[in-house]
This record gives structure tokens, sequence and C-alpha cells, in this order.
């Protein structure tokens, strides 16, 4: 989870106005999450869309205060949205503490979270949450640890022959070989000699293979720690040390690394304390993509604020979870909603907040716009749909009633919105917190008509899909793309009247 067990706490550094009270000056994208401060990425790619597993560090932190698994998802690698808390330190009965870095993997129909937490006799352990969703919620699969020998950070990888590995660091590094049930292991606990192919290892090993070469990237010299990287010719070495792939930098003085591939891309995440407030103790995960060389090697990575770019473009004119943010600022927050209509809402909404969503292909034109809201003061508030930054075009204006408190659905005129555009919501309105907000859609003239079914009322409006095929009726593609998550075949329209998908919260049959 980025902490060596062996050297004494280290003082975070200076702290300053806390984010989640203060305005965010920067309009980079790195960090990736604003809401809560996020550790130890564990990225992973299902049904074509990228999953963040990370931890969360409680803010104001002195030291490790970590109480839950977080996760998001992102289509485009800029727009991420949250799915909440999937797995906490109360799924198993026998941890105590310290919610740590951990990392998912799918098989048999399920997913297997390996985490690491303090049991209840004091030292680390290991257990194993497991969920037929990827969203959870998780449940511990085994009633106590999967392994207890102190160390933290596992990594899992299965190879093309079906063996599982489960490698864990901290001071050490050691390995099992996994079972097919992924819950269980054969034989003992391997150690790895980490003074020979390595090079000043600590902790925090991501374990994965690439054109027949098996990479074990790691956080390295603690404290304050840089990632390096070894490779091997087979999955439990021997293994030779390639270089360094990020030097210490930032208010963190850990780090710890996760490298996926996605759409053709590689992607290495990280974190550092780069949120106003961060530190060692507060931190914030980011993401850069890179090229390997042609021998193989990893390049040398520096920490950006611009980040990754974006993949593909993002489609307004399908229901989008509010929650789904490229950057954020003054204290926004999320959390489970009361609407019945949805999972989580945006929430801690005050007088100068905004949202950005990078990257909107409005095509030639929307017509409206549609938020699903709640008040939280008397006077609501107002959304200013505007382009490019904070200040720039004001293409609607979008009224939150005042008065109670229950959810509805309100529609407001858009004039100006084209091509592709940043759009930023931006929320004004008196003291304190405004009002709530679950989730939006804009429409375009001379599309087709949507029925958006919500707790409390039924507004039609008209949106702009994108199908690959005539055939078949009725499809609305996930952010306008076709064989997105949950579709069943490779184009949008499958033949007859109805979709076929599996998460009707992304996806709506008409």
């Amino acid at each position: 989870m980025g902490f060596s067990i062996m050297v004494k706490r280290i003082l975070a550094l200076s702290q300053g106005m806390l984010f989640l009270n203060g305005v965010i000056p920067v309009r980079a994208d790195n960090p990736i999450i604003q809401t809560i401060y996020t550790a130890d990425p564990a990225p992973y790619v299902w049904n074509n869309r990228l999953w963040l597993f990370a931890d969360h560090d409680e803010p104001n932190s002195k030291t490790y205060i970590m109480k839950d698994w977080r996760l998001f998802s992102s289509d485009d690698v800029v727009n991420w949205q949250d799915h909440g808390v999937v797995m906490s330190l109360q799924t198993f009965s026998w941890a105590t503490d310290r919610a740590w870095a951990g990392q998912v993997v799918q098989r048999n129909n399920q997913f297997y979270y390996y985490a690491p937490m303090q049991h209840r006799s004091g030292a680390m352990a290991i257990g194993v949450g497991v969920s037929p969703n990827i969203t959870g919620p998780y449940k511990d699969a085994l009633g106590g640890p999967l392994v207890s020998n102190n160390g933290i950070d596992p990594t899992v990888w299965i190879d093309g022959d079906g063996q599982a590995y489960l490698y864990w660091g901290n001071p050490g590094l050691w390995y099992v070989k996994l079972n097919s049930n992924m819950i269980t292991y054969s034989g003992s606990i391997v150690t790895v000699n980490t003074g020979s192919g390595f090079q000043n290892f600590a902790e925090g090993p991501w374990f994965y293979k690439r054109n027949n070469v098996y990479y074990m990237v790691y956080a390295a010299s603690c404290c304050p720690e840089d990632i390096r990287y070894s490779t091997s010719s087979g999955p439990t070495g021997p293994w030779t040390y390639r270089g360094q792939v990020m030097a210490t930098a930032g208010a963190s003085f850990t780090n710890h690394p996760g490298v996926i591939d996605f759409k053709g891309n590689t992607y290495f995440f990280y974190h550092n304390g780069a949120l106003p407030g961060g530190s060692g103790y507060d931190r914030s995960i980011c993401v850069e993509q890179f090229t390997y060389g042609s021998d193989g090697s990893i390049p040398l990575l520096k920490m950006t604020t611009a980040g990754a770019p974006q993949v593909g473009t993002f489609n307004p004119y399908t229901r989008v979870e509010a929650e789904t943010i490229a950057f954020s600022s003054h204290g926004l927050s999320t959390e489970p909603t009361n609407d019945a209509d949805g999972l989580l809402h945006v929430s801690t909404i005050t007088n100068g907040a905004y949202i950005k969503v990078k990257g909107v292909a409005f095509g030639p034109g929307a017509t409206s716009f549609s938020a699903r809201v709640s008040p939280v003061s008397s006077a609501g508030g107002t959304i200013e749909l505007r382009l490019g930054s904070q200040t720039g075009t004001l293409v609607g204006t979008l009224k939150v009633p005042g008065g109670g408190s229950s959810w509805s659905t309100v529609t407001t005129t858009v004039s100006g919105a084209t091509g592709t555009q940043d759009l930023y919501f931006c929320f004004t309105g008196g003291g304190g917190n405004l009002f709530k907000f679950n989730w939006w859609q804009f429409a375009g003239g001379g599309s087709q008509t949507t029925t958006l079914k919500t707790s409390t009322t039924t507004t039609t409006t008209t949106s702009t899909t994108t199908t690959s095929a005539s055939s078949g009726s009725g499809c609305a593609a996930l952010y306008g793309q076709c064989g997105g998550l949950g579709w069943t075949g490779p184009t949008c329209c499958v033949t007859g009247p109805t979709c076929k998908y599996s998460n009707d919260w992304y996806s709506q049959c008409l």
C-alpha cells in the first residue's frame, strides 16, 4: 500500500488548505480523482471498459487512516465514474484496521479482490473478497486470511496455461501458486531473493506478462520511494533488473504502480500528494500513457498535471451519471443516493464549484438539457452549462428549484453546444449546500425520442445516438460506442425490438 513497515512513520509534508474545503486552482486532469483522496491504483480491463480499484485515505490524516476500497471506471481514460465503496474492513470480521493496496482479477464468473489488512492478532494478512459483479459488493470468501506472514500489497496474474500466481511484498517478496478456485493455494509460500535481480526492492509489486516477458514493477528505496522494474522469462524468475520507471517526486513519500493496456494504448497509474492538502498520508491517483521500447523496456516517466490523452470522445446524448468527472473543485463529493433512480449522486455542491467533462461530442448541436436533481437549500441553485472553461461560452442555464427534498427531472433549452468541447457544469447559488445532482442528458434536434423513467416523473426528451447498423431497433449505445459495456454483439443494435445489455444504468432499451 506504499508504506514500509520496517521504517518509522515519516511526518507528512505541510498540508495547507485541504482540497475538500478549498478551491483547486489548476485545470489539469491529474490527479484523476478529486472528490476524495485515493491511493494504490489497481487498474483492470473488463468488458471494453477500464476499471480502477483504489484504497481511500481519510482526509487530514497524520498516519494511514484507511477503512474501505473504492472503484472508478472510464471509457476514455479521462472521464471517471465513481462507483463508491465496493468493500470495507467491515466485510472481514477478522480485520481491525489498514484497508491497504489490493488487486482484482476475474475467474469462474467471479471477481476476486485480494487485499491486505490488519488481523485482530496485530499482524498484516491478505484476505480475499469475492463478487459475481465487478462493482460488488464483495464478500469475504474465506472467513479468514488467505496468507498471513505480515506481508502486504498483493498482485495477481493468471498465466496462459491457467496457473494463477499471487505475489506480495514488504519487507520481502513472496508468491504462491493459487488453485483454480482462486481462494486456496498449492505448496508453500515461496520467498523470492530480492538481492538478486532486483534493486532496492521495498514494496508495492505489480506483476504482469507482455510478449512472453514477465514484468515486476515495484516501489524501491523506501522512503521516499521511486518506481523500478525487473523482468523474467518465467513467472517465478529468475529476475533481471531493468531500471527506473519513475523518480521520487511530489508530496507523497510513497508510490505504487499499476500498468495496463487499454484500447491499444499502455497506461501507468501511480499516486502522489498533488491535490491541495495532499501529503504522504493523503494521496491522489494519477495516470500517464507510455510506449514500450523495441526491446520491451519501460521508459523513464515523469509525473504530469496533464495526464493521459482522451481515447475517443464522450457522448452526451445518453444518460450520464453526474459522478462521471474529468476534474472538479470546491469539495464536491459523492454519496449513495436516496433517489430510487440511481446508485450515487454528487453532493456538497456549493457556489462556485464545478464539474468538468472532457471531450464531449455535441455534433451538429444540442437543443435541450435534462438533469435529475434534489434541493438542499430552500433557494435551490443553478447549473450553468459552459464550454471550454469555467468562464467559457454559456450555452444553457438550468434552475434547480428550492424547497422540499424530493427528486425531480428538470429540463432547459440549449443553444450553441456544437462540435467536440470540454463541458463545465458551473454551480451557483447562495451560501452552503445547494442541491444534489444524480444524472444528466442532452438532446438534439431531429433525433430519436428517448423516454427516461425516474422514480417520481417521466420525462420525454430527444437524443442522438450512434448506431452502426440499420437492422434492429431501440438501441442506445454506451457513450455512443458499439460493442461497449453490456452489449452482446459487435454493433449497437441487435435484431429484434429489444436491446441486450447487462447494466441498465449505462444503456436503455426503448
